[in-house]
C-alpha cells in the first residue's frame, strides 16, 4: 500500500547541491585535472585557530554549553548583535529586536512561516535562492518570480506591478546568492517604501554582507525610526567565521514578529546550537581584523573572475560579488545538460541556470552560476584555462 505524501512536498524540487553531487558518482579524475568543486558557497577551510580553541573551552569548561537554552537565543549574542548593527546601520535596534536560530535558512523559514500561509504570495527576483523557492512551495505558497534589469538588479517598480492582495512579502538579497549582484542603497530604500505602502513585509538576507565591495554600511533602512514595522533582516555566521557545520544565523526584526518566531523555533530546535552561539559570539568580539582580511582574499577572486571572463568573449558575465558569478554560456547545449557535461569534459562542478529560475524561463538554460570562493587565485586560472580549451 502507497504511503500517503503531502502534494507540496512532493512537488518541491530535489536540493541542486545534493543533485549536483550525484553527477561526480562514478567519475574518476586524473591527478593532473582534479575536480575543481564551484557548486556550492560553503566555506571549506576550518574557522581560525584561536575561535576553534574557544569552542573546545566552552565544550570542556561550560556546562551551559549542553544544555537547553532561549528559544530565541543567548541574551549576549542577541545584545552583541543590536549593538554592532546598530553601530555599522546607524540605526537603532533592541536586544529584543533579535533572535538567533539554527543557520540562515531556518532563519528564513521561520519568518516566512509567520508571514504566508498555503495560497499566499511572496515575490522573489530571479534567478533566486533555490532553498528560498522551495520552502514556499513546501508550505503552498505561490512564488511569484520578479524578472531583475541590468547587472541582475531589481527594479521596485516593476515589484509594484506582481502585488496582489494575495502578496505578503518580497524577499531580497544582497549581495545576491546567486547573481552575485550589490543591490544599491537606493534599490534597497525602494523596495522598503514599496512594502510600506502596500502593508507588506520586506524581507532583506545579508548572508555574504561580510563580503560586500563597498565601504560603509550597504543601506540606509535601520536609520528609519519605524524599520520595524516593515523590514525584517537576516544574517549568516556561517560565511564569515567558516561555522557552517555549527548552524548559526539570525534574525532582526519587531518583538510582535518574533513573539511568532518564538512558536515555531520552538516546534522545531527548541534552542540554538549553544556552541555554535558561543562561537559566533566570540568571533564578534574577537574576530574583525580577520573577517577584514577574508574579505580582501574573497575581493581578490571577484576581481580574477572578472577579469578572466575578459578573456572569454563567447561568454558573458551577467553578475559577479561575494561568493559568486553568474554568466552566460555560449553553448547550443542547456546549461542543465552543459552542467553534467563539464563534470566529465573539464572536471569543473557547477550549477545551472535552471535550479535559479522557473521552468519556463528558456534564458536559464544559457546560464550557470559559479562559486568562487573556495578556490585560490591559481584554481581560478586553471578554471579559465579549461573553459578556453573547452570543445563541445
Amino acid at each position: 500500500m502507497t504511503k500517503p505524501l503531502n502534494p507540496a512536498m512532493a512537488t518541491t524540487g530535489t536540493p541542486p547541491v545534493m543533485e549536483a553531487r550525484s553527477w561526480l558518482d562514478g567519475v574518476q579524475f586524473p591527478a593532473d585535472r582534479p575536480l575543481i568543486n564551484v557548486s556550492q558557497a560553503a566555506p571549506v577551510d576550518l574557522p581560525p585557530l584561536a575561535l576553534r580553541q574557544a569552542i573546545a573551552e566552552a565544550a570542556i569548561n561550560d556546562p551551559a554549553a549542553h544544555l537547553y537554552g532561549p528559544v530565541l537565543g543567548m541574551a549576549a549574542l542577541r545584545a552583541e548583535i543590536a549593538q554592532q548593527w546598530s553601530a555599522s546601520y546607524a540605526g537603532a535596534i533592541r536586544d529584543r529586536q533579535v533572535a538567533i536560530t539554527q543557520g540562515c535558512n531556518q532563519a528564513y523559514c521561520a519568518v516566512m512561516a509567520t508571514l504566508a500561509a498555503k495560497g499566499d504570495e511572496v515575490i522573489l527576483p530571479t534567478p533566486w535562492y533555490f532553498n528560498h523557492k522551495m520552502w514556499l512551495d513546501m508550505q503552498g505558497v505561490r512564488c511569484v518570480p520578479l524578472t531583475v534589469g541590468p547587472g541582475l538588479v531589481p527594479s521596485a517598480q516593476d515589484a509594484a506591478k506582481l502585488i496582489t492582495p494575495k502578496t505578503r512579502a518580497i524577499v531580497l538579497v544582497s549581495p545576491n546568492n546567486p547573481g552575485g549582484a550589490e543591490y544599491p542603497a537606493s534599490t534597497l530604500r525602494a523596495f522598503m517604501e514599496l512594502a510600506r505602502a502596500h502593508g507588506i513585509a520586506l524581507v532583506v538576507d545579508e548572508t555574504y554582507r561580510d563580503f560586500d565591495s563597498r565601504s560603509g554600511a550597504p543601506h540606509d533602512l535601520f536609520t528609519d525610526p519605524d524599520w520595524a514595522d516593515t523590514l525584517i533582516h537576516l544574517y549568516s555566521f556561517s560565511k564569515a567565521y567558516r561555522l557552517t557545520g555549527h548552524r548559526v544565523g539570525a534574525i532582526v526584526a519587531s518583538e510582535k514578529r518574533l513573539a511568532q518566531v518564538e512558536k515555531f523555533l520552538d516546534t522545531v530546535a527548541i534552542c540554538p546550537n549553544q556552541l555554535g552561539q558561543i562561537a559566533a559570539l566570540w568571533g564578534m568580539r574577537n574576530l574583525s581584523d580577520w573577517v577584514a582580511g577574508e574579505r580582501l582574499e574573497i575581493l581578490s577572486r571577484r576581481a580574477a573572475m572578472i577579469e578572466g571572463f575578459k578573456t572569454l568573449t563567447d561568454w558573458k558575465l551577467l553578475g559577479c560579488g561575494a561568493y559568486f558569478a553568474y554568466v552566460e554560456h555560449p553553448y547550443a547545449l542547456p546549461s542543465d545538460q552543459l552542467a553534467k557535461t563539464l563534470v566529465t569534459e573539464a572536471a569543473l562542478l557547477t550549477l545551472p541556470g535552471t535550479m535559479f529560475k522557473p521552468a519556463n524561463d528558456l534564458s536559464a538554460k544559457r546560464e550557470l552560476r559559479i562559486a568562487f570562493a573556495n578556490v585560490d587565485a591559481d584554481g581560478i586560472a586553471e578554471l579559465f584555462k579549461r573553459l578556453q580549451h573547452l570543445n563541445l
